[in-house]
């Protein structure tokens, strides 16, 4: 889009960019400018710094970036001003203007400007719509339906950081009566921790039938191809575990994981912590599997790390105590309880989102 509020510039720069090859759309105001990006997505804006309404000081052209780049960060702006107004182009500059090209302009100059920022700004849309996509898969991966029990209600939530992350959680259907439960946490996040994430997926796929007999050797087996398959930095922390429905017993494996919290329903807390290292860092691996029994209205959380740590970019951390209180004032079913949680972990720290987010949450029934 080219936005000038002199006609012959417009024609001028509209049969000059059609010449190249682009197809224009000119707004002859800054509301008109504004109107257009609400319509329609473009690569680029060539926008003029002085309006009829305010031809010499420029406070109309920044006023008019500041909104366009508000609206989408995303989309190159380059500004025109005239030769005597380089203040007024360092301010733009300044704002977040992407260059600028100064009256009466040359061009060969003007054509080399917007094709550089024109081309960038395409590889970057086109980057977030591979990620979009992405992303669609990647939530696809996550559980969709889960072994219906007769003591137990689960459920899960995984938020990423980015586009893409590095936790994942999953419900293994074992047998009858026989859940497994996993929440895992890849070192590395977008896309090379979506990757990881993948393959450490399909590891466990791959290995189900030993889970059916042993968790032990189903973890030591995925340790194995985990180790084989990625980089010697790569590592993931895992919280493992088998709920048997008619016996109530939860054993778990828990790999260098932050400890799952049990929340009696007394009010005392246990934490289920380590009992091994964590997956992929050395090919050798053993573990001990634990297990506790469980009492109708005992609840337990398994979480990523990105829960408790939410916040400490302002140097104070959610924390395990913010948590069990969110838990005592959270509804009684599973899924309320988890929404709760998040909503807690989101007004503590809101804005940007430094960590994938990630929890899972059993409860148990009468």
């Amino acid at each position: 889009m080219v936005s000038d509020d002199q006609p012959d510039v417009l024609e001028a720069i509209r049969l000059l960019l059609k010449g190249a090859g682009y197809q224009t759309e000119t707004a002859d105001s800054p509301r008109a400018a504004l109107a257009a990006v609400e319509t329609s997505p473009f690569d680029l804006v060539l926008m003029d710094m002085n309006y009829t309404r305010d031809t010499t000081s420029g406070d109309e052209g920044l006023s008019l970036l500041d909104r366009l780049l508000q609206r989408d960060g995303a989309t190159p702006v380059i500004v025109m001003t005239a030769w005597s107004s380089v203040d007024l182009a360092v301010e733009a500059m300044r704002r977040g203007a992407a260059d600028f090209i100064q009256k009466p302009w040359d061009n060969a100059r003007l054509l080399a400007t917007i094709e550089k920022h024109a081309g960038r700004s395409r590889e970057r849309k086109s980057a977030r719509s591979d990620l979009e996509f992405a992303r669609h898969v990647q939530q696809r991966l996550l559980p969709q339906h889960v072994q219906s029990l007769r003591s137990l209600r689960c459920g899960g939530r995984c938020v990423p950081a980015r586009e893409i992350g590095g936790d994942y959680y999953d419900f293994l259907d074992l047998a009858p009566g026989r859940l497994g439960i996993l929440l895992a946490d890849v070192s590395g996040k977008g896309v090379a921790g979506a990757l990881l994430t993948a393959n450490l997926q399909a590891s466990f796929r791959s290995q189900l039938e030993l889970g059916v007999k042993f968790g032990k050797a189903l973890l030591t087996s995925v340790n194995k191809l985990f180790h084989e398959s990625t980089p010697a930095e790569y590592f993931a922390t895992m919280f493992y575990a088998e709920y048997r429905d008619q016996s109530r017993e939860l054993r778990y494996i828990n790999c260098g994981h932050p400890a799952a919290l049990l929340l009696r329903a007394n009010g005392t807390v246990e934490h289920l912590e380590a009992t091994a290292l964590p997956i992929g860092v050395f090919s050798w691996w053993k573990c001990e599997e634990k297990s506790v029994a469980l009492d109708p209205g005992d609840t337990v959380l398994v979480m990523s790390d990105g829960v408790l740590e939410a916040g400490i970019e302002r140097g104070e951390e959610f924390g395990e105590d913010r948590l069990l209180q969110a838990v005592r004032t959270a509804p009684a079913d599973v899924e309320g309880l988890l929404d709760h949680i998040l909503g807690e972990v989101a007004r503590f720290s809101p804005g940007v989102q430094s960590d994938d987010v990630t929890l899972v949450a059993l409860r148990c029934l009468a």
